[in-house]
Parts: structure tokens; sequence; C-alpha cells
């Protein structure tokens, strides 16, 4: 039997969106509700990027969407969803928040990752002369803030894209437009000011999968594999320095390493990293061996197939 959330919880998420988009979040909710075992949860409003990692990633999906990435992973949690696809960072603005704080307690495991070329537009209910403020994900205004400032249009930070959208739709104040993929304007009857405005037109999203079960990783398979985990270094004087070394020594190529605090001290330095390979690899194996014996712990996030070749 499908474990499912309480009805007031689902109730309460339900009124987090905006009106606009209730409708087409109650559809697809239901529609996701009949077949969980195709369901992709994602954070946002329907028309969100992370609605198009979704469909993109798996075409056949029955895309659930969630008010929160907390919400998006209880989904896959209690059942009412096979996946989650969840953002983890952007070429431009760097790493999402709070995403390193959620993985490691989620319970889930990394089984893939998507890249999703991002396309921002402007859309409001009324024309661009009028428009004064944009709301939008803190991510979203960050890989326009130039765009933004050349404008004179101030930033208004939303938890999603087209949630934003949404919420202009029922606000219908022509001074406040949205930044949102495009087809968000059309899902919520606004007016497309400018298509695509982002600094760069290099503008990636990378995406990970998130299930409560690995597959299996031994063997042959579709590879070239990666590899991500958390730990967190023993307060001493190079520290770190030791606990990398292992990667080094045994040629295993760190892609990706960045810090965070856990707690108000200060004084426990946690690290998020990549490494290509997987720990049926004899120099990986050697590697994580070392990385343990120079840290406090090291917890495997996930082992799975690289979507794009490093380097």
């Amino acid at each position: 039997m499908i474990a499912c959330a309480p009805a007031t919880n689902a109730a309460t998420t339900m009124q987090s969106f905006a009106e606009p988009a209730r409708p087409i979040v109650a559809r697809m909710t239901a529609a996701a509700a009949l077949e969980p075992g195709r369901a992709v949860s994602f954070q946002g409003a329907p028309g969100a990027n992370s609605h198009v990692a979704a469909v993109e990633a798996f075409p056949e999906c029955l895309p659930l969407p969630c008010f929160s990435f907390t919400d998006a992973i209880d989904a896959v949690r209690e059942g009412r969803a096979d996946c989650a696809i969840i953002p983890i960072e952007n070429s431009l603005h760097g790493r999402v928040a709070d995403i390193h704080f959620l993985l490691p307690e989620s319970g889930l495991v990394i089984t893939g990752e998507h890249f999703l070329g991002i396309r921002h537009a402007l859309m409001a209910v009324g024309t661009r002369d009028q428009i004064t403020s944009a709301m939008s994900h803190e991510q979203a205004l960050g890989q326009c803030r130039h765009w933004l400032r050349e404008h004179g249009i101030a930033p208004v930070v939303y938890p999603d894209t087209a949630g934003a959208a949404a919420v202009v739709a029922e606000k219908a104040d022509p001074s406040v437009a949205a930044l949102a993929p495009p087809a968000a304007a059309g899902l919520y009857g606004l007016n497309l000011i400018e298509a695509d405005i982002a600094d760069a037109d290099h503008n990636t999203t990378r995406f990970v999968v998130l299930a409560r079960q690995a597959p299996p990783v031994e063997g042959p398979g579709p590879g070239p594999w990666m590899t991500t985990f958390v730990f967190e270094v023993k307060n001493i004087p190079a520290a770190l320095y030791k606990a990398l070394g292992g990667f080094a020594t045994n040629g295993v190529n760190m892609t990706k390493l960045e810090s965070y605090q856990q707690g108000g001290s200060f004084a426990a330095t946690q690290f998020y990293a990549d490494i290509e390979g997987r720990p049926s690899d004899a120099n990986v194996d050697r590697a994580l061996e070392e990385l343990g014996f120079h840290t406090k712990w090291v917890r495997l996030l996930g082992t799975y197939a690289q979507a794009r070749a490093r380097g």
C-alpha cells in the first residue's frame, strides 16, 4: 500500500500555491496519485524549470509539483513519487541554497543527474514600461541581476519561478513582473515581455535524481560513473589536505568540493564532493578508505552514471 500524506497536509500544501496554479497542481497531483510508480516530484509550480527538467529526464513520467524541496523529498519517502528531481547547482549563480543540508538528511540516494539549459523570460499582466519590479526564485534573479539592474527593475524573491508567474497573474499588478520559463506565460495568461534575458548564454542548471533505493552499479554499466558524498574533517591542522591526499595518489578525479557549516559553532566544517568512479573501483576504494581515516565520518549519497562528461 502506498503511504500518503494526511489530507490536512495536502490541503495546506495546495493553499501554498497561488490561486491560478491550484487547478493545474490538483490535476497533476491526482494523475500522479493513480500511478505513483511513474510520478517524479519537483519543487515549484507547473511550468518551473524543475518541471521542464523532470519531463526532459523522464519523458513518460507524471510530474508531481511540490511547494518546497522538503515536500518534493517527502513525496518520495512516503511513496507518492518514484523519485524526485532537485536542482543542485547553476553555472552562473553557484549552488542552490539548502540542498547540501537536505540531501544527507533525506534518507534518499542520488541515482542520476540531468543538465538543463535555462531560459528566463520576463512576463507580466501589463506592458514593459509599467514594470518596476520582478519576482522569481533567488537563483533566477541572481542569473539575471545585471539585466535587471540595467533596466531599473527591482528583484523580489519568491520560492520558485513559475510560482512567481502565478502570483503575478493573481495580483494583476502591472508594475510587478515575473522571471520564469517562457511557457509559464501561456500557463498563467501573462504577456511575454522579454523572451530570453539571462546574463550569459551558457546558463545551465545541474539537477540530481533522488530515490528510495540505489540501483546496482557493479559490473558493466552505462558509465562513466560519478560518486557523491559528504564528510566532516577533524579539527586539526592540515586535516583537509590529509583527507584529500588519497584521491591524488590513487588517480581519482574530484570534480566538485564545497564546504558548509553545520550548526552555529563554526568549528565543524563539512564538505560535499563529487568524484569520478564508483566504490567498486579499486582506486576509488583506496581513496575512500584513506578519506575515512582522516575524517570524523563519511556518508555516501549515491553512485550514478554521468549525464555529461567532465573535463
